[in-house]
């Protein structure tokens, strides 16, 4: 999927906007079509000639209207557009009702970068999984919902049964299809980020987590200068 995703900031504070689009544009395959304000500048946005977003960063909180009116307003007239909430409400009531409507994801803020780009990323490995495919099979289904069946993806055991802090289940499927793509040759940390759509330091996270479950195996190849290559290889037993 190489066509770029389109982003709509809803934001009434510029110097959170602009650090939302500058989270946004750090994250390869997104782009930030415009900020909207308010809700009107945001209605009239999505009804203006031109192609409608792909996804849309909410606060719950916009001057011209009140608690998730916005919400409810784009969910009903724009339905097909994803919907990630940005805000600092935490209250159980509000959360519960952007659940019933089919949000994407809720951040609450001051937003965790890392959490952030998770979400673009599984948006984005979403969106491609449903442009590739006609029909979906069950497993196929299990990933866009995050349910995961394989031992393979099994992390050591969390208190409450999650993966570690920091790993993704979809992107750590995405690290694992690279990896085992890469044969005898391996990949390194660069390489696997550059395929997946993530920093070369995230990608190593990933690679080190598959690692230390036993999926991978980190060798070190040595060249004619400069310090050694870590590659990592799919296990084989």
């Amino acid at each position: 999927m190489n066509e770029k995703l389109h982003v709509l900031i809803i934001e009434d504070d510029f110097r959170v906007a602009d650090i939302n689009r500058q989270l946004v544009e750090q994250i390869e395959g997104y782009q930030v079509d415009t900020v909207a304000k308010n809700g009107n500048e945001a209605i009239e946005f999505l009804n203006s000639p031109g192609r409608l977003p792909d996804l849309i960063l909410l606060d719950v909180f916009i001057p011209d209207r009140t608690g998730l009116e916005l919400y409810w307003e784009i969910r009903q007239s724009f339905h097909h557009i994803a919907i990630v909430m940005l805000s600092a409400a935490k209250d159980r009531a509000t959360i519960e009702e952007t659940l019933h409507g089919g949000i994407f994801d809720y951040l609450i803020k001051p937003v965790d970068f890392e959490r952030f780009e998770r979400t673009l990323i599984r948006f984005r490995e979403q969106k491609a999984l449903l442009s590739s495919r006609k029909e979906l099979e069950q497993a196929d289904i299990d990933r866009l919902f995050g349910i995961y069946t394989s031992s393979a993806l099994s992390a050591p055991a969390q208190p409450d049964g999650s993966l570690p802090k920091g790993i993704d289940q979809l992107t750590l499927v995405g690290v694992l299809n690279i990896l085992q793509e890469s044969e005898l040759n391996g990949v390194n940390a660069m390489e696997t980020g550059k395929a997946v759509g993530v920093s070369r330091s995230t990608a190593r996270r990933y690679l080190e987590h598959l690692v230390s479950i036993g999926k991978a195996k980190a060798q070190l190849n040595y060249g004619e200068i400069g310090r050694p290559e870590r590659r990592y290889v799919p296990w084989t037993k």
